[in-house]
């Protein structure tokens, strides 16, 4: 049984590939690709976004490949091509069964199979198991109701299984299948690297309203051993020629014990690399920044979130300012440099919390900051929120990117919380201070396209 596997041509403005020029590996699909060869199926990725792929040109691949199984990812901002991409493998494919996958779905399961009327299956939830469960159900010829976590047809109708239970020992699961993507091709600032994301964990016990990842990976955190993270590192290095990583855990830092182990072994084998990482700011100690200092981490990402005390109550988000002033300076003191995001345009949010979020990434210490209007991603309580009291804007998902509001407040007009991103963004990168420091550090030739960026974004709003 042969398996193509698409990560689809994308047009939606992502924030990622507008302000960072980042194009990253779809580590998704290269999971689902490891899982189904270790299983021996014959299966290939076509990573649309890296190789500047069009759906057209999508449809002549498939059509002289000729697969079994089209499985297609996306996300919600990339919903749209998704399901074009889907159509078109039905209609040069037309005995090929389509699968769809990743978080749009596995929240809007129904709607989405109702709107892409070529989808055959929906995988709702992490999918490594429930796709070697479909193939082995093709080939067997056993009913797709023996498949937990799917939504499919039958007879004109719309079947959902029961849920998948979620994968306990994630060191069970295959390293991704890196040998499928075509590594040369992704992009840092517009400028190609070989890059090397890592998945340490999933699932998050937290309670903020507007992270989906939560929801799809579920609240209980899972993590991989210290030994099999490593192990993965160590086959970046010497099979893939790559010492420059990326932590994409949530949080990497939930189990403090755990990533000192990481750091630890990172260390006692002697790897010389540079990583980042993302944590909460009531998760890091001076002990563990150390530990991750020398074991190579450069870069921190705290969710900040917000200046205001008042609205990180509303995010749920558990913290405080005080741990975050506490967090940035600790990792500063051990060398790290420190990412901050915060979201603009929280339900109960006012103008002046805004301005107090601006003060505090300006004041923080903080080297970099990251500033986005609250999206409504469905599966989030916000995004129940939002429908339940007439906030949404719109409901085009392509708009769903976290450059632009697609939802008002009861206290700001969509046009308010856009003018507010880009002052925010213009108060932060066009500081003196900002520019000084990157100056002396001798990187305005790298830094310059980031703020090039942002301005670009939040240019038609200068005015206001």
């Amino acid at each position: 049984m042969k398996v193509v596997l698409v990560n689809p041509p994308t047009t939606a403005s992502l924030e990622t590939v507008a302000t960072l020029g980042l194009k990253a590996p779809p580590l998704g699909l290269a999971y689902i690709a490891a899982a189904i060869k270790k299983e021996g199926y014959d299966v290939s990725i076509i990573d649309s976004v890296a190789l500047d792929i069009s759906h057209h040109k999508l449809g002549e691949i498939l059509q002289r490949e000729h697969p079994d199984v089209i499985g297609v990812t996306s996300t919600t901002p990339t919903i749209y091509d998704a399901m074009k991409s889907v159509t078109i493998a039905k209609n040069v494919c037309p005995d090929s069964i389509t699968i769809m996958g990743g978080c749009h779905i596995t929240f809007l399961p129904e709607e989405t199979m109702g709107e892409c009327t070529s989808l055959d299956i929906g995988v709702i939830g992490e999918g490594e198991a429930t796709v070697v469960d479909l193939l082995n159900a093709f080939e067997a010829k056993k009913p797709l109701s023996e498949v937990d976590g799917i939504v499919y047809r039958k007879d004109a109708k719309l079947v959902r299984t029961r849920p998948r239970r979620l994968i306990e020992n994630l060191d069970d699961i295959p390293f991704p299948a890196r040998d499928l993507l075509p590594l040369d091709r992704y992009t840092v600032l517009g400028e190609r690297h070989r890059l090397g994301n890592i998945l340490t964990s999933r699932g998050c016990p937290f309670r903020c309203i507007f992270c989906s990842s939560s929801q799809f990976y579920g609240k209980r955190f899972r993590a991989r051993s210290p030994k099999n993270v490593v192990d993965e590192i160590e086959e970046l290095i010497n099979k893939y020629k790559i010492k420059t990583f990326e932590i994409i855990d949530d949080n990497f830092t939930v189990d403090k014990k755990r990533a000192m182990e990481i750091t630890e072994e990172i260390i006692r084998r002697g790897l010389k690399i540079w990583w980042t990482c993302g944590s909460r700011v009531d998760l890091i100690s001076r002990e563990l920044l150390e530990s991750m200092k020398k074991a190579g981490c450069a870069l921190i990402y705290y969710g900040i979130e917000s200046g205001s005390e008042r609205v990180l109550s509303i995010l749920r988000k558990g913290i405080t300012l005080e741990q975050a002033k506490s967090a940035i300076r600790l990792a500063k003191e051990v060398g790290m440099e420190v990412v901050g995001s915060f979201i603009i345009g929280v339900p109960g949010e006012t103008k002046e919390d805004v301005m107090k979020t601006i003060k505090f990434a300006k004041e923080s210490g903080i080297d970099f900051a990251q500033f986005t209007a609250m999206t409504p991603y469905p599966g989030t309580e916000v995004y129940e929120i939002a429908k339940r009291e007439g906030l949404l804007r719109t409901n085009d998902w392509s708009h769903y990117t976290t450059i632009n509001p697609v939802m008002r407040t009861k206290e700001l007009t969509v046009e308010e919380i856009s003018y507010l991103v880009g002052l925010a963004y213009r108060r932060f990168y066009l500081s003196l201070s900002f520019i000084y420091k990157q100056l002396a550090k001798k990187r305005l030739k790298w830094i310059w396209p980031v703020i090039k960026n942002n301005l670009g974004l939040i240019m038609p709003t200068m005015g206001k």
